[in-house]
């Protein structure tokens, strides 16, 4: 397949199971773990992996190449995506815009050569960038950060109950909840410890917090109207006789 430039573009996916023939060292995060990823490489070179970004050679993460296009994730589900952006930068900051507005959450690492940092900029919206000639070590560390940051979730979901922490929303079984702060703030604690017992001085403690002077009857009040708005599923919030309640997802 060739590009308007008339140069070879790779095809949808060439499975380029890293470089373990090559070489076999092991990458590990800071506490020693082995830890191996998949990484979807988009590039219109027809090059291998060590050709656009070296140190990837030097590492034991499975990498797969394809066409310098959105569509290309939907043949591969990847921890990280590389963009080559070493010699058509407009084309590879078109693409990272392209991802970040898909909403998929997947960390994007732009893989870039000095020259082409003047041209950087915060619109091009990529996770992070790498240099060509960045060692195995910064690589590492930048794909284990990449990782991290998607790994953070602000939902917390249990018994068909979802909360989003971000946008202070929380939904049953897709169903948007009005509920108000305290509320609110009392089925995300309940929630986010599914099972375990908390009695009315307890939650009293970590939801209004420890300047709050009323009494524990306020946490009955509280449970009530909740349980009012959690409807059907109001056994949710179960109550644990002479000793306060619990959230049981069952």
């Amino acid at each position: 397949m060739l590009d308007p430039g008339g140069r070879r573009r790779p095809g949808p996916v060439a499975d380029l199971d890293s470089n373990h023939d090559r070489n076999s060292c092991t990458s590990t995060n800071r506490q020693g773990v082995s830890t191996t990823a998949t990484l979807l490489l988009l590039s219109r070179e027809r090059a291998t992996a060590a050709d656009i970004l070296p140190a990837l050679g030097l590492l034991s993460h499975t990498i797969r190449i394809a066409a310098a296009e959105a569509a290309s994730l939907l043949d591969v589900e990847p921890d990280v995506v590389l963009v080559d952006g070493r010699i058509d930068l407009v084309g590879a900051r078109n693409l990272c815009r392209t991802l970040a507005a898909a909403g998929n959450g997947l960390p994007v690492l732009l893989v870039l050569t000095e020259g082409g940092l003047a041209a950087l900029s915060a619109e091009w919206a990529p996770d992070d960038f790498i240099l060509a000639t960045a060692g195995p070590a910064e690589l590492e560390a930048r794909l284990r950060l990449a990782s991290r940051a998607e790994d953070v979730d602000d939902l917390i979901r249990a018994g068909g109950v979802e909360v989003d922490e971000a946008a202070y929303t929380a939904r049953l079984d897709g169903r948007l909840l009005d509920l108000t702060y305290t509320e609110f703030e009392l089925l995300k604690y309940l929630t986010a410890n599914p099972g375990r017992v908390f009695s009315r001085e307890q939650l009293l403690s970590e939801v209004w917090g420890y300047d709050y002077y009323g009494g524990t009857r306020t946490v009955d009040v509280h449970v009530r109207r909740l349980r009012a708005k959690l409807g059907e599923k109001e056994s949710l919030i179960g109550t644990v006789r002479n000793v306060g309640y619990r959230f049981d997802p069952r």
